[in-house]
């Protein structure tokens, strides 16, 4: 039998959706991460790589309200992203997906409400994954660079807990130079401005706790970080990257690690 006459015998891949807009470089960068853990995952499985064989996939760009400045005030204000994170999945619901990934880690801080509310979905969780990509790697220690609201909501530290995995944060100062890289620098498209934030931050942490994994725990760092000089010989991981391949075998039916559930008490 050829190649073709296998390929036209595998079932289709799913329909998945994106949900971006948060901010919307983010998003449209997540695509291509998305299209590129396709192709791994074609190759991987042995088939052939062509149009045809990529799967349905929707990037819903909703102007969102700010996350960190709403769980600091009220996550559910009807003016705030909890609504529109809703709409949005309830969108590509209605487009017939069968997942969902939310390009922006602080937006999982309503992973729950929004898994609850769409049953019929599965929306992967970015925190999740990253952590048992770690675990998988034997790592015991990550330090996390994020948003005020992803440190606000224990979004990674519960999930790197639960994979055995101690999470290394920066102290208030840091926090608020990485909050400054991310809406003075890359949000206002100066890479140079938050390429220097994101290193000044890292640069005390790997000298304190030496060489461990460094989650990139915004989807707007990997956009600056790595051109920090701090960063040259870091352990990057983006958690970005591991959700698109998360998300790739969910529409592909190989997801070989689910997230819910699969943590360790």
């Amino acid at each position: 039998m050829t190649e073709m006459e296998l390929s036209t015998q595998r079932q289709p891949p799913h329909a998945v959706g994106i949900l971006g807009g948060m901010g919307p470089a983010a998003g449209a960068d997540f695509v291509r991460l998305f299209v590129q853990a396709c192709t791994e995952q074609l190759r991987e499985q042995g088939q052939p790589v062509h149009d045809q064989a990529y799967p349905e996939h929707w990037l819903v760009q909703l102007p969102m309200p700010d996350r960190s400045l709403a769980l600091r005030r009220d996550p559910q204000s009807p003016t705030g992203p909890a609504q529109h994170l809703l709409q949005g999945v309830g969108r590509m619901a209605a487009l017939g997906v069968r997942s969902v990934a939310l390009a922006c880690n602080t937006a999982h801080a309503w992973h729950g409400q929004l898994q609850a509310f769409f049953p019929q979905l599965h929306v992967l969780h970015i925190a999740r994954q990253t952590a048992l990509h770690l675990q998988a790697g034997g790592a015991r220690q990550a330090i996390v660079l994020a948003t005020a609201g992803t440190y606000d909501s224990g979004l990674y530290d519960a999930a790197l807990a639960g994979c055995g995995i101690a999470a290394l944060l920066p102290e208030e100062g840091g926090r608020a130079r990485l909050m400054q890289g991310i809406y003075e620098g890359v949000k206002q498209g100066d890479t140079a401005l938050a390429a220097r934030c994101f290193g000044e931050v890292l640069e005390p942490l790997l000298q304190r706790h030496g060489r461990v994994p460094v989650i990139m725990g915004c989807t707007e760092i990997p956009l600056a970080l790595p051109l920090a000089p701090q960063a040259r010989g870091a352990e990057l991981v983006d958690p970005a990257w591991i959700l698109a391949q998360a998300l790739a075998r969910d529409a592909y039916g190989f997801n070989r690690s689910p997230d819910a559930g699969a943590l360790r008490a």
